[in-house]
């Protein structure tokens, strides 16, 4: 299917809606665009991302649906947890209060990289919610991870340089790809503390079980989608997902770690054929 099939007959005539949730843990920021009563795709960033990484990729989306995105606690231009939990469940709750405070009753779910963990802490809580998920350069477990050393980041060197930066994001897209100053900026502007800890939380949700194990368990449908030139990921682990019954995996030849930047078009048009099969469109207001 392409990102242009059987547009909503409203998707462009709805104006783009900014607005910051007031949670107990600390304000969230929300984005919607899209028609406001096409079936709901929320998106989720990954760890020193934010929001913004979807920005080539909902243009393509929101003709056929409700798209909302969140930046996660400590990230973007979202306040940092006012009890320092960046645990993944801890994660999964807060979306579901955001949800259920725009009036979602159910939404296809896509997380990129670690915002995998996320949308799957959130389809364990709310199954009554996530009608199903697509992940994106989500690694399956620690065993699969390929990218080079830990941060070389220390709390005394904090803010980082753009070059220390570069040099860390490298990684997260293909050889050669230039890695785009919205992101530098935006990992600068985040805390040494949210960083770690978002990072730490993530590999401690994975150590706990792997993801395939929890994603059987659930019996969502389940897309998967790798680029074949992942350098933080082994992008055959992604063959790991196959044990969920029924699961979708597929791979961008030519792609690295983030499809959502580097090539909008075919993640799109991959996304946009598993939701046309999976979404939920909200009923008719009477």
């Amino acid at each position: 299917m392409t990102p242009d099939r059987h547009p909503h007959p409203n998707g462009d005539a709805v104006a783009p809606e900014d607005s910051i949730l007031c949670l107990d843990h600390g304000d969230l920021y929300v984005r919607q665009d899209g028609p406001r009563d096409a079936p709901v795709l929320l998106l989720i960033h990954g760890s020193a991302a934010s929001s913004r990484s979807w920005d080539a990729l909902v243009p393509l989306l929101a003709t056929l649906h409700r798209v909302i995105r969140i930046d996660l606690p400590g990230h973007g231009r979202s306040a940092e947890p006012v009890d320092g939990d960046y645990a993944t469940p801890e994660q999964g709750r807060r979306i579901s209060t955001a949800l259920d405070r725009l009036g979602v009753e159910h939404a296809v779910v896509v997380g990129h990289s670690s915002g995998g963990y996320a949308a799957t802490a959130l389809a364990e809580q709310r199954p009554d919610l996530v009608t199903a998920l697509a992940l994106i350069s989500t690694g399956p477990g620690m065993d699969a991870f390929i990218a080079p050393g830990p941060a070389a980041f220390h709390p005394a060197q904090w803010p980082p340089t753009d070059e220390q930066i570069r040099q860390f994001a490298s990684p997260g897209f293909r050889a050669g790809f230039q890695v785009p100053q919205e992101l530098v900026d935006e990992l600068r502007g985040m805390s040494f503390g949210a960083v770690t800890a978002a990072m730490q939380a993530c590999t401690a949700y994975l150590n706990e079980l792997a993801l395939p194990d929890r994603l059987k368990a659930l019996g969502k449908p389940l897309q998967v989608i790798f680029g074949d030139e992942d350098r933080r990921w082994r992008p055959s682990s992604a063959a790991d997902y196959r044990v969920v019954p029924g699961a979708r995996v597929e791979f961008l030849p030519g792609a690295g770690h983030t499809p959502i930047l580097e090539d909008p078009p075919r993640t799109a048009a991959l996304l946009l054929s598993f939701t046309e099969t999976h979404t939920v469109r909200a009923p008719e207001a009477t």
